[in-house]
């Protein structure tokens, strides 16, 4: 485990989201490498649901991963799924970080919590970092590498690392459906009549599932961790603890979701998590073009697994925002998810109905 790098990508941990370093520290001594050494604490500002701090020792460094403030659905933020994933996956997909502890009691900082290993690179999120700036084919190797990183995913051997009992396969999609339509029963905070027209959509367009796998349900380029030097080298890819088996295209489709391009009109373009303008980033179509050359998959239905991406994260900002709006969280960041609510519906109902987006 290498030192600690600089804290370019931390902040000071948010008031509301602090738990007791020396508490933690005397728990964690003993059983990490390094962790008889003083204990430093920060906290990575990215995000949006689970909370991520950076455990400095000085001679080596981790990260804890924690469920966000107040109640929620355990199945959303299950550590210990991520735990149990992270433990194993990293053996045969270079890109998952190595997790090494998890503590199920809430009884150290209010909620379940496991450690994994520090990798350090570049998050790529509303802007080129300045590390590629001057690197004019940094976009399209980004698009590159996400890409042919999902397809190498979706081909291991979920048996052979012990993940086959992470999930049930059969009748994953239907459960999607379902599930977040329960899940938008209870967080919503005004009736959207979009959300019901793609839902009934969705049950009635369901394509057959012929192949399964691996699936990580959060698959996107602000989840992605890039080289430095090399934007076109993936270090990591994070936030595994909706990782289960299904249906590797609703991947696809959940990347689509935060993918945008020039000409889209500035609705969808709020939603994107990725820099904006016409910067030479693969268009959503050359993406599809390139999982299916490199995974052999047919693609052929990915306007359904991209309109389910849209339902299913409109229910996760309505999620975010209940939370917000029962004092759970004090993140005034969420305050904007009131005028994303319904726009990510309306894009939903547009993909579904394929009105001008494709």
């Amino acid at each position: 485990m290498s030192p600690q790098q600089p804290f370019d990508d931390t902040i000071a941990v948010r008031a509301d989201e602090q738990f007791d370093t020396a508490r933690v520290g005397r728990f964690l001594k003993g059983k990490l490498p390094g962790s008889d050494n003083q204990l430093t604490v920060r906290q990575f500002g990215g995000g949006a649901a689970n909370l991520t701090y950076l455990l400095d020792y000085g001679s080596h460094a981790y990260v804890l991963r924690r469920p966000p403030l107040g109640p929620v659905a355990q199945s959303a933020h299950d550590m210990g799924r991520e735990f149990q994933v992270l433990s194993v996956l990293h053996q045969a997909f270079p890109y998952a970080p190595r997790a090494f502890l998890f503590h199920e009691d809430a009884d150290l900082i209010g909620a379940p919590f496991f450690v994994m290993e520090r990798r350090v690179g570049q998050v790529v999120r509303r802007s080129i970092p300045q590390a590629y700036a001057a690197m004019a084919a940094a976009p399209r190797r980004m698009s590159e590498a996400l890409i042919d990183a999902l397809a190498q995913f979706h081909a291991v051997d979920y048996q052979a690392v012990g993940l086959g009992e992470l999930g049930k396969p059969e009748g994953f999609i239907n459960r999607q459906i379902e599930g977040w339509y329960r899940r938008w029963g209870k967080a919503k905070s005004s009736e959207i009549a979009e959300m019901d027209t793609v839902y009934q959509w969705l049950r009635q367009n369901q394509p057959a599932t012929t192949q399964f796998s691996l699936v990580h349900n959060d698959y996107k380029l602000d989840n992605a961790m890039l080289a430095t030097g090399d934007p076109g080298k993936l270090v990591a890819i994070f936030d595994w603890d909706m990782c289960t088996l299904g249906d590797p295209l609703s991947d696809l489709g959940a990347l689509l979701c935060y993918w945008t391009e020039p000409a889209d009109p500035p609705h969808f373009q709020a939603l994107s998590m990725m820099p904006l303008g016409d910067l030479g980033f693969y268009s959503r179509a050359e993406l599809v073009e390139r999982y299916a050359l490199k995974s052999g998959r047919t693609v052929e239905d990915i306007r359904f697994y991209h309109a389910l991406g849209l339902f299913r994260l409109t229910v996760i900002i309505a999620q975010i925002y209940y939370r917000f709006l029962k004092g759970q969280t004090q993140d005034q960041r969420f305050a904007a998810f009131e005028m994303m609510i319904p726009m990510m519906a309306k894009v939903a109902q547009e993909i579904a109905f394929g009105e001008g987006v494709y």
